[in-house]
């Protein structure tokens, strides 16, 4: 069903003198990277963003962004260690005699299929339209995939046999009422528990056991047993619900499981007997973050705890960290000609995203245009401050010749020139588990990327292009709607279903955005344990994001100003 992508199919040129590594794509002889700057001073000119990261001309940013995509379905690093013998496990799928084993995958992994895998992992769909080249829609199939194949899901094919890997699409490709959204956060990703699974299950299963269970060959079997010493240096962590994601604890109990020098060595004895780490205990876990508001920014993650470098390559590290790599041949591959290409297509791709609008999905007339435009006076005078300024169709000198979409349509965004962090009473947690994460600067490889971690506190107040679709909000999902975040906390919701966003009828409340609340809840999700979202556990606060609705003590955001400001923020 699924081969290994030809990474190179859609690489542009490179210059055959000059730029050494990465996209040159002008073929000047310099890089294109030199154009960006990931240094702690940058700085985005008021009015400006980060979108054309590299300054490329029209035609090449398509381009290179088109090659960046391919890379959303493959993990593309060579050598990468965490690999599932594919063949084998799909054996297991569907031999009739491994019935008790099928009947043990789904209680401890809640699939039992290859499809059922896809399901439970949360991946969206290559869809029948790939899109328009540019929009948050555009998913143009890669080389061995087929409309219908997962996104995010591929089989690499080794000297050693085919092997399953999970890339960037399974957590960064949301399904938005039939469409899938490139730079969308997946609703439902389950990739954490599925490390945990394998370094928990699995790992019970000798390589030997695993050959006779399954008929793998000795070169899958060679791969199952890489697959086990890989997970051995892997400390794996369950999000406390489904949709949060346990990154920050799998890398920091995986540093933890190697030996404190600047390559961070393979060390046996620490592989069993792991360091203590603060977030062994402590739950820092939040969701995925969108892609599409990095062109606003110069410091990354919701807290703007990596203050330099390239987020991109931070991935690339903290992703092979998560999988037992060796820290050595990752630096090899990142230096070299193939993966500076790589990282360079992925960069103008993740910088270059856009985010869906509420016009793509509802009727114009759905938006109270004059309601929008009292909501965008309240949004001014008390939001504004921290999460930039709009400048909206309906205020340009052309206006009145405008279509009802095009007067809804963000014209330009300002936003600080400098990134920056505001500690509004969010849970604190995800924030402070960033001192953890400072282990990483020790590290040769985060010298050589110019990556710096400085854990600090509060959050970034993130520019809110899409927030009609990036329910449910803050970092921890804490808060269902645009109702509750505009309402006091103590009257918030204190328990929603995280369900699928596939109907905009039953599962969407459009009036106040977000999850169906209370009697709303669709009937279907309610025997979800593990979607249901109650607030209040370790790192669940749902308290704070509320200066904004009081003068003093008196609150002066009612049901009316709350409807004014919901419309605006549809329209953004």
């Amino acid at each position: 069903m699924l081969s290994l992508l030809s990474l190179l199919a859609c690489a542009p040129e490179e210059a055959a003198d000059g730029c050494a590594a990465g996209l040159d794509m002008d073929g000047d002889g310099t890089c294109d990277r030199e154009a960006a700057d990931w240094s702690a001073d940058a700085t985005v000119p008021a009015g400006t963003n980060r979108a054309n990261i590299y300054d490329l001309s029209a035609a090449d940013l398509l381009v290179a962004q088109e090659a960046g995509l391919a890379h959303l379905s493959v993990w593309p690093v060579e050598g990468t260690r965490v690999l599932l013998p594919y063949e084998p496990m799909v054996s297991v799928f569907s031999d009739p005699e491994a019935e008790a084993v099928r009947q043990l995958m789904d209680s401890l992994a809640g699939f039992s299929s290859e499809e059922g895998l896809y399901e439970t992992m949360g991946l969206s769909r290559y869809p029948s339209d790939a899109g328009e080249p540019g929009s948050p829609y555009w998913a143009p199939l890669p080389d061995g995939f087929a409309v219908g194949d997962p996104m995010g899901a591929a089989v690499l094919e080794t000297e050693l046999g085919g092997g399953l890997t999970f890339s960037c699409a399974t957590c960064h490709v949301g399904e938005l009422f039939g469409r899938p959204v490139v730079g969308l956060m997946s609703r439902r990703p389950r990739p954490n528990a599925l490390f945990h699974f394998a370094g928990t299950g699995l790992a019970q299963l000798s390589p030997e056991a695993f050959q006779e269970l399954t008929g793998a060959t000795d070169g899958e079997t060679e791969m199952f047993e890489e697959l086990l010493d890989a997970l051995s240096h892997v400390g794996t962590a369950e999000p406390v619900t489904l949709g949060l994601d346990t990154s920050l604890a799998q890398v920091a109990r995986s540093l933890a499981r190697r030996t404190p020098d600047g390559i961070a060595s393979f060390d046996p004895f620490l592989a069993e007997n792991p360091a203590p780490t603060a977030l062994d205990e402590q739950v820092a876990d939040s969701k995925p973050m969108v892609w599409w508001t990095m062109k606003y920014k110069t410091r990354w993650l919701a807290d703007a705890s990596i203050v330099e470098g390239n987020p991109v390559l931070t991935n690339f590290l903290w992703n092979e960290l998560g999988r037992g790599a060796d820290l050595e041949s990752l630096a090899a591959w990142l230096e070299s000609p193939e993966g500076a290409r790589v990282v360079d297509e992925l960069t103008v791709a993740v910088f270059a995203s856009e985010a869906p609008r509420w016009t793509d999905y509802f009727p114009a007339d759905s938006i109270d245009e004059s309601l929008a435009q009292e909501g965008e006076a309240l949004f001014t005078a008390r939001c504004a401050g921290c999460h930039g300024t709009y400048e909206k169709g309906w205020s340009t000198p052309d206006a009145e010749g405008l279509s009802a979409t095009e007067r809804l349509a963000t014209v330009s965004v300002t936003y600080a020139p400098q990134t920056v962090t505001v500690d509004v009473g969010t849970d604190p947690q995800r924030a402070q588990g960033m001192v953890a994460l400072e282990d990483l600067n020790r590290l040769d490889i985060s010298a050589w990327m110019q990556t710096t971690v400085e854990a600090g506190v509060g959050y970034v107040p993130p520019p809110l292009d899409g927030i009609w679709a990036r329910y449910p909000y803050l970092h921890n999902n804490a808060v269902p709607t645009l109702c509750d975040l505009l309402t006091p906390p103590s009257e918030r919701a204190t328990l929603f279903v995280q369900g699928p966003a596939d109907d905009p009828e039953t599962d969407f409340d459009a009036d106040c955005v977000g999850y169906p609340t209370g009697d709303a809840i669709p009937e279907s999700w309610l025997g979800d344990e593990e979607a249901t979202y109650t607030v209040g556990g370790p790192g669940q606060s749902s308290a704070g994001h509320d200066q904004m609705l009081y003068d003093g003590d008196t609150l002066v955001i009612g049901d009316a100003e709350r409807a004014a400001l919901i419309a605006f923020l549809k329209t953004l």
